[in-house]
């Protein structure tokens, strides 16, 4: 089938479901919803496997504007990856928010459910307009209903108990900050181009100078860093997480994030590429300080939706991280470790898409059965919810990158590609690889530390909820995106094999290098005719390694796998099929040794257990989270910083003192930093402005000419 067509289905279905879901019944919207949206999540992975798969890329004018050029929709490989990525995110997405429609529609404060489906629709056509947009004037214009769609859904869709609306108002404010940046980004390029279309932007690239390329690179990574939550503009996104309904997060977490990285990778990968490794610089260090951040506050956190919220941020500066090393080699012309680097990272991409909505989906179905999402207050639902476990552990071994799922192939090339900063000539560069390098390191030892928390603090151990609280295994609709989204974790881990060619096959019009023949070719070679080593490759290693997995297991796995030249053949090499084969036979020999140890002939003798003086261990007395993670409080505590505000408020009836509430909000170093001088700053320009409404009409006149006369100057320079 045509691409075109594939994706005209996508938005006729999205289009019908807007329609439909205003039509029918409040009862039937779940079912409408899930059914519509899994069909438009189905073509939309269809369009993208087929362009990247295929070769059935499209271009396709749409209609002109005035003074604008014309609107077009491009989908080229590198786009078509993201849209598959969508695709996957969007389908259990679909199944997870009809359930939820269908079991807590009392929970929306402000819209009924025919609004909130609407809307959803609405998001997930706004989405891909984004990634087809051949023109920075659709971009701008599908990223705007984007921004406005995310915000009418956290703001008025937010569920009863959560509160205030305040963090859906922050996330226009800093979205909207950043889409103005990444207009000014285009407008430059424009410019230049002396057009809009991301064709010409492309062909004009090698006129740009210096300083033209630092402008846009430092407007499009603030403007679409906004929307990923890169350190330090990335306050607004524990908030916004936090309030937004169970529903929604899942599609906020798993396909809106990427489309900030989306943004940052098409400029600064494919519309400008790096001449200067300096701007990679400053990639790879906001992305590793991100990532830190990000897992530091994540280990923090006791509340579930807040500590993936954080974990978000951290995998953000992972994949920036990635983003930023292959910049560097870019504009190094290593074009082959430039392309390890961004294959490292766009695997990065689609791995945390996946386990992220697979872990909000966990959060959403613990919380539906429980009716909290506070690590302290919960504990083991593994007895009462053992298939909700079973798929949670999956997404926690996602996210710590433990073999064989996932997570640990992306990381450990992400990791990789920092060794190979050792052919660069920049002793400068060597040393920011290093450090980032060694802060990635940190943030995989606590992104484990951080999961084995949360498995371990709502799994296992003993139960701190009330013991009248009645509590159920999840129902198939929470649990069929789960489980879908689980198996697609184990099988992007133990066959990479299959997605780096696939990757490879998006980025090498962006670097003219191929990672799988810069990795060992024999891996990714479909023919075995070609399954040949290189001589050296064989001298160094005596062929131990080098036949890992090859021609026995399908996919063959290879995780990491490094060909540098003839002086250094290889770096190192891993089969995640043999890993998986190898870990089951493992367990397997373990259940039984066990087994039969335990069950040989013995006298056994029960004595009673000294409890130090305590007759029974009550919940109260187990380890919490907030003792679990209080080591990492306590060492990191001059990075967090934390500072308490008390707000004290008294109920007073006549004479008598009624109530008194007491609240404590935590103020962190990103808030001290960055938002309360931005909201300092504001206030003290709404002063000034103030002042300036004073009444006087030959004031607002001169106002008036002089804005005109600023903006004619700018023009002029322009255009000169």
């Amino acid at each position: 089938m045509e691409t075109q067509l594939l994706i005209l289905i996508f938005f006729a279905l999205c289009s019908a479901g807007i329609l439909i879901s205003l039509a029918t019944s409040a009862k039937s919207k779940g079912t409408v919803f899930a059914w519509f949206g899994c069909a438009a999540a189905v073509f939309l992975i269809l369009a993208g496997a087929n362009a990247l798969l295929a070769d059935k890329t499209f271009q396709q004018s749409l209609w002109p504007l005035p003074g604008l050029g014309t609107l077009t929709l491009n989908l080229d490989k590198f786009s078509a990856v993201f849209l598959f990525i969508t695709g996957l995110v969007l389908f259990p997405a679909s199944i997870f928010a009809g359930f939820t429609l269908n079991r807590n529609t009392s929970t929306l404060k402000r819209f009924n459910p025919s609004t909130f489906s609407a809307l959803m629709f609405a998001l997930y056509a706004s989405i891909a307009l984004i990634f087809l947009a051949g023109d920075a004037v659709l971009f701008l214009l599908a990223w705007e209903a984007m921004s406005v769609f995310c915000w009418l859904l956290i703001v008025c869709a937010r569920e009863k108990e959560n509160g205030r609306a305040a963090p859906g108002y922050l996330l226009l404010a800093m979205g909207e900050a950043g889409t103005l940046a990444s207009a000014l980004g285009f407008l430059l390029l424009a410019i230049g181009a002396n057009s809009f279309d991301f064709g010409a932007m492309k062909s004009a690239a090698p006129t740009f100078g210096a300083g033209a390329r630092w402008a846009i690179f430092l407007l499009s990574f603030f403007g679409f860093g906004v929307k990923a939550g890169l350190v330090p503009v990335n306050f607004w996104l524990p908030r916004a997480y936090a309030v937004a309904p169970r529903a929604f997060v899942p599609v906020l977490a798993g396909a809106t994030l990427n489309l900030g990285l989306y943004g940052i990778f098409r400029v600064n990968a494919d519309l400008l590429p790096a001449t200067q490794i300096e701007p990679g610089l400053i990639a790879l260090a906001i992305g590793t300080l991100s990532a830190l951040v990000g897992i530091l506050y994540a280990t923090t956190e006791n509340d579930l939706k807040t500590m993936l919220a954080h974990s978000s941020i951290e995998n953000a500066g992972i994949i920036i991280a990635g983003f930023g090393a292959g910049m560097v080699f870019v504009a190094a012309n290593h074009p082959a470790l430039a392309v390890i680097a961004f294959v490292a990272s766009l695997y990065h991409l689609l791995n945390h898409s996946l386990y992220k909505t697979l872990l909000f989906f966990g959060v959403g179905a613990v919380e539906n059965q429980t009716g909290t999402r506070d690590m302290d207050k919960l504990g083991g639902l593994i007895r009462w919810m053992p298939l909700t476990a079973l798929g949670f552990l999956a997404g926690t071994l996602s996210i710590a990158a433990l073999p064989p799922f996932n997570g640990f192939v992306s990381e450990w090339l992400t990791l990789q590609t920092m060794l190979r900063s050792a052919e660069l000539s920049s002793i400068g560069a060597k040393i920011v690889f290093a450090i980032c390098g060694a802060g990635l390191a940190l943030t995989a030892a606590l992104a484990v530390t951080c999961f084995v928390k949360v498995f371990a603090m709502n799994f296992l151990g003993m139960r701190r909820l009330d013991e009248n609280q009645k509590i159920v295994e999840a129902k198939s609709g929470a649990l069929a995106p789960i489980f879908i989204l689980a198996a697609l974790c184990l099988l992007f881990g133990i066959l990479p094999t299959y997605i780096i060619p696939s990757l490879d096959n998006a980025l090498n019009p962006l670097t003219g290098a191929s990672a799988a023949e810069n990795l060992v070719p024999p891996f990714f070679a479909s023919n075995s005719a070609h399954n040949t080593l290189p001589p050296a490759f064989v001298e160094d290693f005596h062929n131990l390694g080098a036949q890992v997995g090859q021609n026995i297991l399908p996919g063959r796995g290879l995780v990491v796998l490094h060909r540098g030249g003839e002086s250094n053949p290889v770096v190192f090499a891993m089969s995640t099929s043999y890993m998986i084969v190898v870990l089951t036979i493992l367990l397997l020999l373990t259940y039984v040794i066990i087994r039969l140890w335990l069950t040989r002939s013995r006298k056994l003798s029960r004595r009673e257990r000294w409890a130090g003086g305590v007759r029974k261990l009550l919940p109260e007395m187990t380890y919490t989270a907030t003792g679990f993670s209080n080591p990492v409080r306590v060492i990191f505590d001059a990075v967090f910083r934390p500072t308490t505000i008390s707000d004290t408020r008294e109920t007073v009836a006549q004479h008598f003192r009624a109530a008194i509430r007491r609240e404590k909000e935590r103020v962190h170093l990103m808030d001290k930093l960055v938002l309360q001088p931005v909201s300092a700053a504001a206030l003290w320009c709404a002063r000034v402005l103030a002042a300036m409404h004073h009444g006087r009409f030959n004031a607002y006149a001169a106002y008036t000419l002089l804005a005109l006369i600023v903006a004619l100057v700018i023009g002029l320079l322009c255009r000169s």
